[in-house]
């Protein structure tokens, strides 16, 4: 039976998300450790007030739910922005500035997974919540920092898109290893390459069904554009889900097939306020999960491997700025600004969730979340400082000096110049 508070308390939780995310622009910090935070703060230990259950028990399944609404919407959006073409056209600076931004993450992963002593899967968890940079955060930090027109930006938007791609394979391969129940090797790597050639269709065929799509949405009424498209979104999401494809990977699929559309633009503007506002219950409902006093044992971790993540970073900034023949210091402001972990992180956290992992991987993703959400977009704005401090101001070639004789003759010259042209 549906209880009869339902109502008042997602009322109230959506009430509180909004006042800590005003608390957060006030204080110009990413909304993303706000959002967590207060749903761990209510999660399990908060009072009951009346009727009123501050910890959520009667209304959580529907939480969830519209926190699993904000994953596929975050996705979907995510595919909108996203392209191939665009990727392919960045060349060889952003593919190799990429794949070295990947592996060094990944093999931290491993790293930070050997130190805990991990079983397989929670490490490979673990690498997939190390490599993914948050896309969320990072294109609010240049957006807040003015920084979208300089030249490291574009770098640092294709090496995420890189990423974006990787993370979407390796999804598909933790659907494989965890939630498709694989017990053994090619049970595993046959469902992986199930999901990576659903992933590959889309990116070659989904192309073919965008006139099809246009013809569909022609000159259709609000109602009925918004209808077709979260039809197909959730038919394309349920689909994957079907096959052992995490749903995320379908609403990003989705988004890529629409990202072709002529409609792009109007799509962009309806899905906007729904990935907002699901997005942000999806990081409550997040928070509501956790519980707080079962942290302590991941803190040491979590803060390691953070510390891991931006010397990782910086590495991988300093040779895409080699490749990509920018000044050094561009490094610093690309691994600040790439070591950023949101979304991604948590969503790899919740197929381990579902796989009934090891509870500690879900306490390291809080703690190592919330860390990098905080101290990743403070770092990007005092890169330029920094880097000073460490490596002093750069200086600018001087002209050389005139000798009093060098100054004599070039008078000398012109009133030479002067006297033939009278």
């Amino acid at each position: 039976m549906m209880s009869p508070t339902l109502i008042l308390e997602v009322g109230i939780a959506v009430f509180l998300v909004a006042v800590v995310g005003l608390l957060a622009n006030r204080l110009r910090f990413s909304v993303i450790p706000f959002f967590i935070l207060i749903g761990m703060v209510l999660g399990q230990h908060a009072p009951q007030f009346g009727h009123v259950d501050l910890t959520f028990t009667e209304s959580k399944p529907f939480i969830d739910f519209m926190g699993r609404l904000g994953v596929l919407f975050l996705l979907f959006y995510l595919g909108l922005e996203f392209s191939v073409g665009r990727l392919i056209k960045s060349g060889k600076t952003i593919v190799t500035g990429g794949t070295i931004y990947v592996i060094l993450n990944f093999i931290s992963g491993l790293f930070v997974g050997w130190l805990m002593d991990l079983p397989f899967k929670e490490v490979m968890v673990l690498c997939g919540v190390m490599t993914s940079s948050s896309t969320v955060i990072v294109a609010k930090v240049l957006t807040d920092l003015k920084r979208t027109a300089n030249p490291e930006t574009e770098l640092i938007m294709g090496m995420i898109m890189f990423d974006d791609l990787f993370i979407a394979i390796h999804i598909s391969f933790l659907s494989g290893l965890i939630l498709a129940g694989g017990t053994s090797v090619w049970a595993i790597l046959g469902t992986s390459l199930l999901a990576l050639g659903f992933i590959l269709a889309f990116l070659l065929l989904g192309r073919k069904l965008v006139p099809a799509i246009d013809k569909l949405l022609h000159e259709k009424s609000s109602e009925l554009f918004i209808l077709i498209v979260f039809s197909l979104l959730f038919i394309i999401a349920g689909f994957s889900e079907t096959i052992h494809v995490a749903e995320a990977i379908g609403a990003l699929m989705a988004g890529l097939v629409f990202a072709d559309s002529k409609y792009i633009k109007k799509i962009e503007a309806m899905i906007w306020p729904f990935r907002d506002f699901f997005g942000a219950m999806f990081f409550f409902s997040f928070g509501l999960s956790i519980d707080m006093y079962a942290l302590g044992g991941a803190v040491g971790w979590a803060t390691l491997a953070a510390v891991v993540t931006i010397i990782c970073n910086l590495a991988s900034g300093y040779f895409a700025t080699r490749l990509a023949k920018v000044k050094a210091k561009a490094s610093f402001d690309i691994g600040f600004t790439l070591s950023a972990r949101g979304e991604f992180s948590i969503i790899m956290a919740n197929i381990g969730k579902a796989g009934a992992l090891l509870p500690v991987i879900q306490s390291f993703v809080v703690v190592y979340v919330l860390i990098l959400s905080i101290v990743s977009p403070l770092l990007t704005k005092e890169s330029r400082n920094i880097w000073k401090l460490l490596f002093g101001k750069e200086e600018l070639p001087k002209k050389p000096r005139k000798t009093i004789e060098q100054l004599e003759a070039s008078v000398k010259q012109v009133d030479v110049s002067g006297e033939t042209q009278a």
